[in-house]
């Protein structure tokens, strides 16, 4: 095991230095000149030429590049003194801030968001696909699957709508969402984000759902899931340990790479709520045209989704005793 994991996070180093390598390539090399990207709408030349003897952009690629691995790992001094502690993934000229810092202080707003969904639609889609997996062709069935088609069809932004018109607007039971601290009151926290919770559960739980009906069923008819039956094992028992464990291994994949994407910013949902997430971050960025908190967030996503992967292999020694035989 410590061999496996090893190597996957050597793999993880690799995977991550060529996107590093790739993002800094469309950013540095093939922009017409970066300085100008960096510098956003409405910039002088002479801020221009400021930004492009503090970042070293007249010196080559790959010191270029040396110098921004370099600030990741142990920060970085640019040429006019300003510093960037570690890890240093830019800095914000528009903003005058450290990416870093920008991101350190949205990111609870959009973990905060992804958590939240990501229980609702695990819990949603899976329950939802088990019973119709077992109730398989009743009426239960066919409207759980009508349902999910109908989450799948209705894009976020329409249904955020119609929440607020109906919930915040109509019946006012609940408040237009406010990113709030857990601190400042678990009831008025929870009333603020579940609007973003359902709204970007909706979506995932009709997938999961029809993923987990259809694992399901391939794998009550499999002959081993017969011969539990036939030893008289309770139903109950053949279905937690011999039909939903091996049948969620495709979930977990899915679900680690879901997860870790929202983790990078739910960007339509919390645009359209305000929430001052990575997501909204991101939204306002490329209005801006900052480019170096859109690199940054876009390393931020990749690193999650690595993460995910990593994740993803240690679950599947759990759920499948066959993977973990094999290693």
């Amino acid at each position: 095991m410590l061999r496996y994991m090893g190597v996957r996070l050597l793999g993880m180093v690799v995977v991550l230095f060529l996107v590093s390598l790739f993002t800094f390539v469309i950013f540095f090399v093939l922009s017409p000149d970066p300085a100008v990207q960096i510098c956003g709408k409405n910039c002088t030349p002479e801020r221009i030429d400021q930004i492009r003897g503090t970042l070293g952009l007249d010196q080559p690629f790959w010191t270029q590049f040396g110098q921004f691995l370099s600030g990741v790992v142990a920060g970085r001094t640019y040429a006019d003194g300003q510093v960037c502690p570690a890890p240093c993934l830019g800095y914000s000229f528009q903003n005058s801030l450290p990416v870093w810092d920008m991101l350190v202080d949205r990111l609870p707003v959009s973990a905060t968001v992804a958590v939240g969904a990501a229980v609702l639609w695990l819990l949603a889609g899976v329950a939802g696909g088990l019973l119709s997996a077992l109730k398989e062709g009743t009426w239960w069935d066919r409207g759980a699957m009508v349902l999910a088609l109908g989450g799948i069809s209705v894009p976020n932004y329409v249904l955020a709508l119609v929440l607020q018109y109906v919930l915040v607007v109509q019946l006012q039971v609940l408040p237009f969402p406010q990113a709030v601290d857990f601190a400042d009151g678990p009831g008025q926290w929870f009333a603020n984000y579940l609007m973003p919770w359902v709204v970007l559960s909706f979506l995932y739980a009709s997938l999961y759902a029809r993923l987990t009906r259809a694992n399901v069923i391939d794998t009550l008819g499999e002959n081993y899931v017969r011969t539990a039956r036939a030893k008289g094992l309770p139903g109950w028992l053949v279905i937690r340990r011999h039909a939903l464990r091996p049948a969620l291994t495709p979930v977990a994949t899915i679900f680690a790479m879901d997860f870790a994407g929202l983790l990078g910013g739910a960007l339509i949902t919390e645009t359209v709520f305000g929430l001052n997430g990575i997501g909204k971050l991101a939204a306002d960025s490329i209005t801006q045209n900052d480019q170096p908190v859109i690199m940054a967030v876009t390393l931020l996503a990749a690193f999650f989704v690595i993460v995910g992967n990593i994740v993803v292999d240690l679950l599947y020694g759990w759920l499948d005793p066959r993977v973990r035989t094999a290693r």
